[in-house]
């Protein structure tokens, strides 16, 4: 592990303290969920770095409300349909 120095707003440092191991994980992985999201690392990539594994990770960010799939019902449904009619079309 290593320190690092941040610049944040007075009002934010409140906030930034943590008290245990819990509370440094869920900090260090909202830091590297932008990079999951612009797709820069992977889930388990982001999961090696924290040192868990990416079901704890997914687990960990759905706990947080940020889910691991971020469809809409009917992109889900459509992909479902796609997948339908692939398994019915003949070999």
């Amino acid at each position: 592990m290593q320190d690092v120095s941040i610049k944040i707003p007075d009002s934010m440092v409140e906030y930034t303290a943590v008290q245990n191991e819990s509370e440094a994980l869920v900090r260090n992985a909202m830091i590297l969920y932008p990079y999951i999201q612009n797709e820069t690392i992977s889930h388990g990539k982001a999961a090696q770095i924290l040192g868990i594994n990416k079901l704890d990770l997914l687990s960990l960010y759905s706990t947080l409300g940020i889910p691991y799939l971020d469809q809409t019902k009917e992109e889900l449904e459509n992909d479902i349909s796609v997948i339908r009619n692939l398994r019915s079309r003949p070999a």
